[in-house]
């Protein structure tokens, strides 16, 4: 049974709610003492009674007033061109922070960029010095590009 009741204020409660919205005359009366009296009718024995109407017109909010798209969309392209400038930025410092770790890692000798010497010892090859300064000209051009942004 208390299913049923539960079902059929449900169901109430559903219908009340889709109703759609009236727009109802609301009164204002000002009574002879000075106080204020709002209702759906007007009080009377009131001096002074206004009424009003709410707009419940379906024509939503207008947000922007008129000539303001331009400006809209002008405020748009500025926030674009910030966001892209961030992201160059934040790329050119990864950039940065990739050449400066390859440079340090790199200060090692690779297994082909030693030779023999007549003694029995070796050196660094030229293959080595050229790695050297590949490596150095990277973290140039990575500072260089952070630089100019």
């Amino acid at each position: 049974m208390s299913v049923r009741v539960l079902a059929s204020t449900f169901l109430i409660v559903a219908a009340l709610i889709v109703q759609p919205v009236v727009a109802q005359t609301v009164y204002k009366s000002t009574m002879p003492d000075g106080s204020v009296v709002f209702g759906d009718q007007p009080q009377p024995d009131a001096v002074k009674v206004d009424s009003s109407t709410p707009d419940t017109s379906d024509t939503g909010v207008e947000i922007l007033q008129p000539g303001a798209e331009g400006q809209l969309r002008k405020m748009e392209s500025a926030r674009q061109d910030g966001e892209s400038s961030n992201d160059e930025r934040r790329q050119a410092e990864e950039n940065l922070r990739k050449a400066e770790e390859a440079f340090a890692n790199g200060k090692e000798p690779r297994a082909d960029e030693r030779i023999g010497t007549a003694g029995g010892g070796n050196r660094l090859n030229d293959k080595y010095w050229a790695r050297q300064k590949t490596l150095e000209q990277n973290v140039t051009k990575a500072r260089e590009r952070l630089k100019n942004l």
